[in-house]
C-alpha cells in the first residue's frame, strides 16, 4: 500500500512526459497614423471637429474684444472651413427659430459694447442673444437682439437690465436676409440689494410708497421706436453662412463683421 501510494505521486520519467508546446508571441499591430484615421472619418465627424476647432479659436477673445491679427486670420480660416458645409442649401427657418447666444463677433456695433464695458467701471455687459421667431414662416419673421447689462451697486450683476432691439426680417435669397429695425427697449430691471435697502430699509416696515417704487422698477419698460411714417427705418443685409441644430454663423454685408452663435435655452 505504501508503494502504490508513493508510485501515484512520483514524478514521471522524461520518457513518458508529454511534449512541451512553445507559445508563439504575437506583437500588437501598430496604431494607424492619424492621416489614415482621417481618411475613414465620416463627413459628420469632420464637420463636428471643424465646429469645435472654430469655438476653440474664439474662446479666448472675450467675444471679439481682444484679438490679434494672427487670431483673426485663424478665426477666418476656421469660419470658412465650417461655412463650406451646406453652402448650397437654403436656410431652414424652422431650424433658425429659437434663441442663439453670441460667442464671437468682429462687427463694430457689437465690439463697441465690449469696449465701453472695458473702459467704464460702472458698466457691465453680460450675455448677448439673438432670438428668431419664424417657425411657421417661409418668407421671414421677427428677430430680437437681446443684450444683458448692469450697473454695479445699483443693479444685479451681469443681468441687471435688458436691452432689446427688435426688427422684422425678410428672406431675399436662400441665405440673405434683410432686417428692418423697429424698436429699442429697456426692460427687466433687477435692482441690487444696496439700492433695495436704500429704497426700503429692512429695519423699518416697508411703506406703500416704497413697495410701489420697487414694483415700478421691476415692471419698468422704456421703448423707443426707430421707424416712423415719414422716414424709412434703418436696416441691414445679412448673409447667414451656416446653420444647423446648434451653430449659426453670419456675416454683415456692407458694414463687415462676422458672428458666431451657438444654440441657447429659451429666454425667460
Amino acid at each position: 500500500m505504501e508503494f502504490a501510494f508513493a508510485s501515484a505521486l512520483s514524478i514521471p520519467s522524461p520518457a513518458s512526459s508529454p511534449p512541451v508546446r512553445r507559445l508563439r508571441l504575437f506583437k500588437p499591430h501598430p496604431r494607424p497614423p492619424l492621416v489614415v484615421l482621417a481618411a475613414f472619418a465620416t463627413p459628420d465627424a469632420e464637420l463636428e471637429n471643424k465646429k469645435h476647432a472654430l469655438l476653440r479659436e474664439v474662446q479666448d477673445t472675450q467675444r471679439g474684444l481682444v484679438t490679434t491679427a494672427d487670431q483673426r486670420s485663424s478665426i477666418e480660416e476656421a469660419l470658412i472651413s465650417v461655412e463650406a458645409y451646406g453652402a448650397v442649401s437654403a436656410i431652414d427657418l424652422a431650424k433658425l427659430d429659437g434663441t442663439w447666444r453670441l460667442n464671437y463677433s468682429s462687427a463694430s456695433d457689437v465690439v463697441v459694447l465690449f469696449e465701453a464695458a472695458d473702459r467704464l467701471p460702472f458698466l457691465q455687459v453680460g450675455q448677448i442673444f439673438q432670438k428668431f421667431e419664424c417657425r411657421d414662416r417661409a418668407d421671414g419673421g421677427i428677430v430680437r437682439n437681446v443684450v444683458r447689462w448692469s450697473i454695479p451697486a445699483l443693479l444685479e450683476e451681469q443681468e441687471g437690465a435688458t436691452l432689446v432691439v427688435s426688427a422684422k426680417f425678410s428672406v431675399l435669397s436662400k441665405r440673405h436676409i434683410y432686417l428692418q429695425f423697429e424698436e429699442i427697449a429697456i426692460e427687466n430691471i433687477k435692482i441690487g440689494e444696496e439700492l433695495q435697502a436704500l429704497i426700503a430699509p429692512a429695519i423699518i416696515p416697508r411703506s406703500f410708497l416704497s413697495l410701489q417704487i420697487l414694483q415700478f422698477l421691476r415692471t419698468f419698460r422704456a421703448q423707443v421706436p426707430v421707424r416712423s411714417p415719414d422716414r424709412r427705418s434703418p436696416g441691414g443685409l445679412y448673409y447667414l453662412s451656416y446653420l444647423d441644430r446648434d451653430m449659426l454663423l453670419g456675416r454683415a454685408v456692407g458694414g463687415g463683421g462676422v458672428f458666431v452663435f451657438t444654440r441657447s435655452q429659451p429666454l425667460t
